[in-house]
């Protein structure tokens, strides 16, 4: 037999807190359960309206290019898109939600702000194609951020649920059942105990008259 649970006050003591415990940590368990939901539907929201806009933006972008590739010559705008420069300044810190690290990025978005080209030279549907294309670099970007939270958030909430789990149908229980097991035993002895004294109170009773 475990030494935890042989009848004795210590052992119910100790059993009765870890059954608190137990308790406490369910509901807990619970609530961060149910706030890393909540925050993973927004995170599913926000991805499916920045999917709906990358969309939109896509196609605007390419109607856009192939007017410039009409106007312009293809081997023309191919030129130019070599010039584009290259976004290297992403930068990914992090942020905490109940222990799951969300990521945060940063960059400068130059594509956007400054055209490698000269205007003179270009038409406008080539400006409208460039900035359609620097939307949507941003807006994937934006959608890799909340996508890989939502996987992350999507993970803790898995091992969240099977901590619950345990705790609600493992722990919990057990913990009830050896506060009852100890608490009958306990009952069972005073019992005893309290008959026994009787006993030897009208043993000695008897032997007085």
């Amino acid at each position: 037999m475990d030494p935890n649970e042989v009848p004795t006050k210590g052992n119910l003591m100790r059993a009765k807190n870890s059954l608190k415990l137990s308790r406490q940590g369910y509901d807990l368990m619970d609530k961060k359960r149910n706030i890393l939901i909540r925050e993973l539907m927004q995170h599913i929201d926000q991805a499916k309206s920045i999917q709906s806009q990358i969309d939109t933006t896509f196609r605007s972008a390419y109607q856009a290019l192939q007017q410039a590739n009409m106007e312009m010559g293809i081997n023309t705008v191919e030129t130019i898109s070599g010039t584009l420069p290259v976004e290297d300044s992403l930068e990914i810190k992090t942020r905490s939600i109940m222990g799951t690290e969300i990521p945060l990025v940063r960059y400068n978005g130059i594509q956007a702000t400054k055209p490698s080209y000269a205007f003179y030279r270009t038409r406008d549907s080539l400006d409208m194609a460039r900035q359609a294309f620097a939307k949507v670099n941003d807006l994937t970007i934006q959608l890799s951020q909340v996508e890989i939270s939502a996987y992350r958030l999507a993970a803790n909430i898995q091992r969240t649920q099977k901590r619950a789990n345990a705790l609600k149908n493992i722990t919990i229980p057990h913990y009830e059942t050896l506060t009852k097991t100890i608490s009958n035993a306990l009952e069972e002895k005073e019992r005893e105990e309290f008959t026994r004294l009787k006993v030897i109170k009208r043993q000695k009773r008897n032997k007085g008259k």
